[in-house]
């Protein structure tokens, strides 16, 4: 199993190495200038100096830890994480109740589902203005369009989880004499339980795609400040290294967040012993 894991690995690292290559060869031979597509050595060199410490580590009085995570990159990535967390979460425990109780009970659902349709093709993006307008500048106007990224992925496939319950389920629950309560408990929540754990997965990637912009209009730090702030100042190599740093945050999220639904899905997968 773990040979096999590692075969994999191996052969998703092939087409990224091959490109880095191409890439270093055409920056080496000069046929791309190097302010508008720099190598990737002088992208590695930008993401070490983003990464280290900007001040040298004061032997007396200074705390080691603190002076190691204190370079821009590590403080840019723990803040856009921040806002990806909180935000994910407020749309999250919003969603998920609403979610149940609109797949749950017909009428919530014909009150509600038209509201829902027509908010939910809006982008989060759209409501930049709003945010400022509401919340002003800093971490409230960004975990609110976050929030709003991550509500209706997650309602969306509650909603659909509960509503797509096997009718046999429900009449097997019914005839051995289940209480609306328990059907709702030990039939309905469950079957819908991989429709809501996909729905969080869809909505922690939105979340991760909102933050970066919201960073970029409403917050003075994060990745998608720094790659702002990059684009300014011609800073390619930074943007590039920011860019980067954000696909391996959103990767490393998405390979825990599947591991999770793995590990919570024994029983449907039928693993569990």
């Amino acid at each position: 199993m773990a040979k096999m894991q590692w075969r994999e690995i191996g052969a998703g690292m092939v087409v990224p190495v091959v490109l880095i290559a191409i890439w270093q060869t055409v920056s080496a031979l000069g046929w791309v200038n190097d302010h508008v597509l720099p190598s990737p050595v002088a992208v590695v060199q930008r993401w070490m100096a983003y990464l280290l410490p900007q001040t040298a580590y004061a032997e007396t009085g200074g705390n080691w830890l603190r002076w190691a995570v204190s370079g821009e990159l590590i403080v840019d990535a723990l803040g856009s994480m921040y806002r990806v967390v909180v935000g994910f979460a407020v749309g999250a425990l919003l969603a998920l109740p609403l979610g149940l109780l609109m797949g749950a009970s017909p009428r919530m659902y014909a009150w509600l589902n038209p509201l829902a349709q027509v908010l939910r093709p809006i982008p989060p993006i759209a409501y930049i203005p709003l945010a400022i307008l509401w919340f002003g500048l800093g971490n409230p106007p960004a975990i609110f369009l976050i929030s709003i990224g991550a509500f209706f992925p997650v309602l969306i496939n509650t909603i659909a989880g509960v509503r797509h319950v096997d009718g046999i389920y429900l009449r097997a629950a019914r005839n051995l004499g289940a209480s609306q309560r328990t059907l709702f408990v030990r039939v309905i929540l469950p079957a819908a339980v991989p429709y809501i754990l996909s729905g969080v997965r869809i909505g922690i990637g939105t979340a991760f795609i909102v933050v970066i912009v919201s960073e970029m209009i409403a917050v003075n730090n994060g990745l998608g400040f720094r790659i702002l702030e990059a684009r300014e100042y011609f800073w390619s190599d930074k943007i590039i290294a920011g860019m980067i740093t954000i696909g391996m945050l959103g990767l490393a999220i998405d390979i825990g967040v599947n591991k999770l639904n793995n590990y919570l899905l024994r029983w449907h997968r039928g693993l569990e012993h």
